[in-house]
């Protein structure tokens, strides 16, 4: 149902901290101009947490008007169960593609627990869902057993596997075959995941990069593997950035410097500053002026 490469989206504010839907408008239309196979707003590098559900809502209904017929999918990342059925509902209404699922990021449900939550949510939405498999940054761990109990349930049709372990495509693959469409979650594990059968890449650093990820996903797809690996080599330091507490920061001055748009974010986070600020900036820079030409695809 879905494959290739998924921006998850940052959320662009203004100077007051509301929303800024005309630059993000900008910004998410480069991404589509550069290939890009969908959109998923409000992750946790658009920061859904900090924002209310009228404004996960507004954020789609922006990724929507720029897709060009190409599945836009919110996130749903709730504490409470109701309340991800809640907007789950609301996402439908409003005409999401999709919903990515969180199964619980302030508890820390067990199996049982996780597989009642997912398909609460899924079945109040009615929405094809990619199931996010997080056990890192939300210590729940989405597991074979739990993707077993899940395999009746339609609603469920991908996972972002960001589990920070790469067998886990095997895995996944070997024992599911094609059940679930399966992207990667993790940037600087993407080649890994790709070259061994996910078929999609659910990206960061794409924001400021289009053109290169996207070039990296094809190229793999077609099997020009040196091609890609040459590209991913370059990009590597840039995809770290994306595996930290900062990604968020990080990632927006990525865009600052390749994009020209500001890295507000939304409080409690602040814009990098000192020699955190600096460190990254020289790994952008550095990643700019070093750019490789990019092959016909």
């Amino acid at each position: 149902m879905w494959s290739g490469v998924f921006p998850a989206v940052t959320s662009k504010f203004t100077e007051n901290d509301s929303l800024d839907h005309s630059e993000m408008e900008r910004c998410f239309a480069l991404l589509m101009d550069a290939g890009c196979d969908g959109l998923i707003v409000a992750g946790s590098l658009g920061e859904g947490p900090m924002l209310s559900h009228d404004e996960k809502l507004e954020v789609l209904k922006t990724a929507q008007r720029v897709a060009k017929g190409r599945p836009v999918l919110l996130t749903i990342n709730e504490a409470a169960t109701r309340d991800g059925a809640a907007l789950a509902k609301r996402a439908a209404k409003a005409g999401a593609d999709g919903l990515m699922l969180v199964p619980s990021p302030i508890y820390h449900t067990d199996p049982e627990e996780t597989v009642t939550t997912l398909k609460a949510v899924a079945a109040a939405g009615d929405l094809p869902v990619m199931i996010y498999s997080n056990r890192i940054a939300y210590r729940v761990d989405v597991t074979s057993e739990i993707l077993t109990e899940l395999a009746s349930d339609q609603h469920f049709v991908a996972i972002k596997e960001s589990s920070d372990d790469v067998r886990r495509t095997t895995d996944i693959i070997n024992m599911f075959g094609t059940r679930y469409d399966l992207f990667t979650g993790v940037d600087n594990l993407a080649f890994e995941a790709l070259t061994a059968g996910a078929i999609g890449w659910v990206a960061g650093l794409v924001t400021a990069f289009p053109k290169e990820t996207v070039a990296i996903y094809k190229l793999v797809m077609a099997e020009r593997y040196a091609e890609a690996l040459e590209i991913y080599r370059w990009f590597r330091p840039l995809l770290d950035l994306d595996v930290s507490t900062y990604l968020v920061q990080n990632i927006k001055l990525a865009e600052v410097h390749e994009i020209g748009t500001n890295d507000r974010v939304r409080l409690p986070r602040q814009p990098l500053r000192g020699e955190r600020r600096a460190a990254v900036e020289k790994t952008v820079m550095d990643a700019i002026a070093s750019r490789p030409k990019l092959p016909a695809l």
